[in-house]
This record gives structure tokens, C-alpha cells and sequence, in this order.
């Protein structure tokens, strides 16, 4: 496994090795666990050169405090990715990456990044955009590979790759959970033991408005969620939307020519959780 720190040296080693062979791509912000490591399987399955970027990218957060407490773990991390096989691992510093100013560039993702997570981070998918479409102009992959985890995100890269003609296909990948149904996060690591008991009652939640989507409308589906954690002492509902895929507007009647999916946020202390369904 090769590991490169600048920008200068895996483009010079990408031109000399990567002639002709597909080369798959994992934007990660480290602090690695098994649903990165599936997201890294399922590109070697499908390329036959796999890179991952351990970045933890500043201009992306816009609460401070989560940029101190996230976790930095890259000597696991390597050993973890060294363990998958993987062929190349690219760790630039922030002044390498934003050699000028760090600062994120302003997009236009046709109102995709006004909703949900957008409500409650401002500016925070611009810096997604910022720091994705950068890793493409360097790594040049063919594919890119991203969570359903973030599908707000993942909608997003696509609007930025389709609007910047960036020569890169985005690959969405199932969800990762743990064996109680919770969505596998680095942010897991920091519950308390309560807090982890509880918080599989967010899929659990999502699951029931599953069930129910097909024969109660949507203000009936959002209210039963509402109430389960109005009921919970330890979670605190910050948002349940139900969206449609495309554009990620919030729905207010369900139309059967559309797909649609629920959205939540949750907090568990100071600690915020996020999930998804695909309610078709």
C-alpha cells in the first residue's frame, strides 16, 4: 500500500501506473470503521486500483467545537486500509489542500443543499463541494465511491459533478449498520453507554414509518416519529422530513410517480446522529 502526502507525488505516481486501468476513488475524513471499510471493498470489486484521501476538511464544518472533538485516528486507520488491500492512500495536510486560504467556494446545487442538513449547517455543503470537486481535479478517478448515509450529500456531489462536467461517475453505497440497526458512524465511539442503548431506536423508528408509508400520508408518518421521541429521555428529535430522492424538496402529498425517502437528525446529548430510509 503506497502513502502519499502531497499532490505532486500521487499525480506523478497516478501518470506512471494508472494507464489504461480503472481507478476507483474513497473520500474519507478518517476515523475509519466497517462501513468505510465495505465502501472500499465494493470499489476493489469494481476497479482495478482503489485510492482513499484521509482528510478532515475544516471548511466543511460549521460547528468549531466538532472540529476539535473529531477523532483522529490515521495510524488505525492505515493499518485498517493496509489489512483491505488497499492500493494507494493519499493524507495531504490543510495548507497542502488549501494553500492560499482555507475557505469553501460558493456553489450553485439548484436548492438540493437548502433543506434538511442545510436548515441546520450553514455553509457546510459548500464545503463539501469545495473539497470533493478539489479531490477529483487531483485524483482524476473514474469512479467515486459515497455512503447512503449521507444521501443529502451524496445528491449533492452528483448536482456538482453534472454542473462542473467533472469526468467522474458517483457510485452511492448501502448504508453500513451495527447489529442493533444503527447507522455506523465514528461519531458512535462518542456515546455513552445509554445513549448507545437508545440510539437503535432511530432505525427502529424509521422501520415503522416504512411500514406505515404506504397506506397513511405523510403528516401521519412524520407525527408518529415525532411522538416516539417526544416519549424518550435520552434522544431529542431535531428534524423528520420525508423528501422526495430527486430533489430533496420536503413533500407534502405523496404522488405515485415519485420516490421518496425519511430523513432524521437526532441528538443524543451533545452527540448528533443522522439516518435514512428508502420508503419505496
Amino acid at each position: 500500500m503506497k502513502v502519499f502526502k502531497t499532490i505532486d507525488s500521487i499525480q506523478n505516481y497516478l501518470s506512471i501506473n494508472d494507464k489504461n486501468k480503472s481507478l476507483g476513488f474513497v473520500p474519507t475524513m478518517g476515523a475509519l470503521h466497517k462501513g468505510h471499510l465495505s465502501i472500499v471493498n465494493k470499489a476493489k470489486n469494481e476497479n482495478s486500483i482503489v485510492i482513499v484521501s484521509i482528510f478532515i476538511n475544516p471548511t466543511q464544518f460549521n460547528n468549531t467545537d466538532d472540529l476539535n472533538k473529531y477523532p483522529i485516528t490515521l495510524e488505525n486507520d492505515l493499518k485498517m486500509l493496509e489489512t483491505e488491500h488497499c492500493d494507494i492512500v493519499f493524507v495531504p495536510s490543510v495548507n497542502e489542500i488549501y494553500s492560499k486560504s482555507i475557505k469553501s467556494d460558493d456553489f450553485d446545487f439548484d436548492g438540493l443543499d437548502k433543506v434538511m442538513e442545510g436548515e441546520f449547517r450553514e455553509g457546510h455543503f459548500d464545503g463539501v463541494g469545495t473539497i470533493v470537486k478539489k479531490l477529483f481535479e487531483i485524483i482524476q478517478p473514474d469512479y467515486a465511491y459515497f455512503g447512503e448515509k449521507d444521501f443529502q450529500q451524496l445528491q449533492i456531489i452528483r448536482k456538482m459533478v453534472e454542473k462542473n462536467n467533472l469526468p467522474v461517475k458517483i457510485i452511492g453505497c448501502e448504508i453500513y449498520r451495527e447489529d442493533d440497526g444503527l447507522a455506523m458512524s465514528s461519531r458512535n465511539t462518542r456515546l455513552s453507554a445509554k445513549q448507545r442503548n437508545e440510539a437503535p431506536l432511530i432505525y427502529k423508528t424509521l422501520l415503522k414509518a416504512v411500514k406505515l408509508f404506504p397506506e397513511k400520508d405523510i403528516d401521519f408518518v412524520k407525527n408518529m416519529v415525532k411522538k416516539v421521541f417526544e416519549t424518550n429521555d435520552t434522544l431529542v428529535l431535531e428534524y423528520i422530513e420525508i423528501a422526495d430522492i430527486e430533489t430533496l424538496n420536503p413533500a407534502l402529498i405523496k404522488n405515485k410517480d415519485n420516490k421518496y425517502r425519511a430523513f432524521i437528525a437526532v441528538f443524543a446529548g451533545e452527540i448528533r446522529l443522522i439516518d435514512n430510509v428508502d420508503l419505496n
